[in-house]
């Protein structure tokens, strides 16, 4: 474990996680004055087994019964975000690693029932894709067997005096008409071709998975039934005569039954029974106790999200209540993968733009419910345009008050400030859509002191990525007048 401490500090706070553990690793095998160091002992870590304890929560049917004791891999006691890290790095550098112990990870990994979080999941699926598939490699090696089957058995290899004579000859072989020049091109342009069509196919699986999971709110479904219609709205009018906090916990029991029972369209029933109508505090009770703590992040829990707290939220002006806030707050902490498409992603792409209050709002989920590395995924599928990466959950009632696209104003250039000040590092296809964004708002928002802050705060917190647009944002902020802006082509002038 010890040797490996410097990598797992790499994985848990720096900002290009993936580079500087590839880095560290090749230095650690060059220097091979350590024999701990090597990628079989790496693995046989992150695969161990123990023991994790299961402890009852206060939602359990027996919470007096003893914990529970289950078998899971040392990867999974890891923060959520290091495990997506180390698997994104094991992606990377799957050439350094055992194929059949990559494999073995990751479908150990998919096969859990329940409770991996999202982006795990993800890193996890890319990383079986990396490695179930060869590439070509055998055809210049003129190995006869798939790759698979012989990536470890020295036997099957070609011997050293063989390759030493392919090398100094300059025909691969006497007897075939064929120079290795252009061997190596033809077998160079199949394996372009083949990775290129592999990796649509990925992107194209993410982006189906992304669809399925959370549905096409477009697609027309079947009606009703009209007895559960009635059931609906008959919810609604009690939820709307609540007097007493004590009557919601019985009242959320009956919504959750009728919403979850099997084949019925959940998202459209909570558009009938109309939670998001009552006051803050009865709106605040619900959340907590419609999730029971069970349900699929972009399923029933995203609805529970969407149905409540959203629709309060888009029509925000003054500061949010504060007991709506906390238990909002205490949702997303629990409820991160929701929290993102059921909420932060609907909000920012509100059609009227993001107004001081509901960015108030985003910055105190982000700062407190999610780690700054899966901000930073957020905003690049933000920016980006991933047709994929800005889909949401939503009601249908409220598509209206929701766009496709960003509405730059003001407040949502001071919540990408606090984004940055809580220390979330943008990638760099992130900061070149900024970039071109700031050159396109410079005119509207010149005397902008808001404007003018992101400027400067962008400027000081990504300096190494902003040297090939030095000119653009010195032509930008040229076109601006605020305080801070002599301060901000100063430090231009010193990229």
């Amino acid at each position: 474990m010890e040797p490996w401490v410097p990598l797992f500090d790499i994985f848990l706070n720096s900002p290009c996680p993936e580079t500087e553990a590839s880095r560290w690793l090749q230095q650690s095998f060059n220097a091979s004055s350590t024999p701990t160091i090597t990628s079989n002992s790496f693995l046989l870590l992150l695969s161990k087994p123990i023991d994790a304890v299961i402890v009852h929560d206060s939602a359990s049917p027996s919470p007096s019964s003893p914990p529970q004791t289950k078998r899971i891999m040392w990867m999974q006691t890891l923060p959520n975000a290091v495990q997506s890290r180390i698997l994104s790095f094991l992606s990377l550098e799957h050439r350094r690693f055992c194929t059949p112990d990559l494999t073995k990870l990751a479908r150990n990994i998919l096969s859990e029932a329940g409770g991996v979080d999202f982006w795990v999941k993800k890193a996890a699926r890319q990383l079986l894709d990396k490695v179930s598939h060869s590439n070509y490699e055998w055809v210049s090696c003129l190995n006869l067997d798939s790759e698979e089957d012989g990536v470890e058995n020295e036997f099957e290899s070609l011997p050293d005096w063989l390759k030493d004579e392919a090398i100094a000859s300059e025909l691969l072989l006497p007897w075939l008409p064929i120079r290795r020049d252009e061997l190596h091109s033809e077998v160079a342009r199949a394996s372009d071709g083949y990775q290129e069509d592999s990796l649509i196919e990925v992107e194209e699986h993410e982006r189906e998975n992304v669809h399925e999971a959370m549905g096409d709110l477009n697609t027309i479904k079947d009606p009703i039934d009209h007895g559960i219609e009635e059931m609906a709205v008959c919810l609604r009018d009690r939820v709307l005569a609540l007097e007493f906090t004590s009557q919601v916990v019985g009242l959320a029991k009956e919504i959750r039954q009728l919403c979850l029972e099997k084949g019925r369209d959940s998202l459209s029933l909570l558009g009938l029974i109309e939670p998001w109508k009552a006051d803050d505090e009865i709106g605040s009770i619900l959340l907590s106790n419609l999730s029971d703590g069970r349900g699929e992040e972009l399923g029933w829990l995203g609805h529970i999200l969407c149905s409540i707290v959203l629709p309060k939220l888009l029509i925000l002006e003054e500061p949010a209540s504060r007991v709506l806030v906390t238990t909002t707050i205490e949702y997303c902490k629990v409820h991160q993968t929701a929290a993102v498409y059921a909420l932060l992603f609907p909000l920012i792409l509100r059609k009227g733009g993001v107004n001081k209050a509901i960015c108030d709002v985003i910055t105190r989920i982000i700062k407190e419910c999610l780690h700054p590395a899966h901000v930073s995924s957020f905003c690049q599928k933000l920016l980006c345009g991933e047709e994929y990466g800005k889909n949401f959950i939503c009601l249908p009632c409220h598509q209206s008050l929701i766009s496709h696209e960003l509405v730059w104003t003001d407040s949502l250039f001071n919540l990408f400030q606090n984004m940055l000040n809580h220390n979330v590092h943008l990638t760099q296809d992130s900061i070149d859509h900024l970039v071109i964004q700031l050159q396109q708002s410079a005119d509207r928002f010149s005397r902008s002191l808001k404007f003018g802050n992101f400027l400067l705060c962008f400027v000081n917190r990504c300096a190494p990525l902003l040297k090939s647009h030095k000119l653009l944002l010195t032509e930008a902020v040229g076109r601006t007048d605020t305080l801070v802006t002599k301060s901000i082509l100063s430090k231009l002038a010193a990229l």
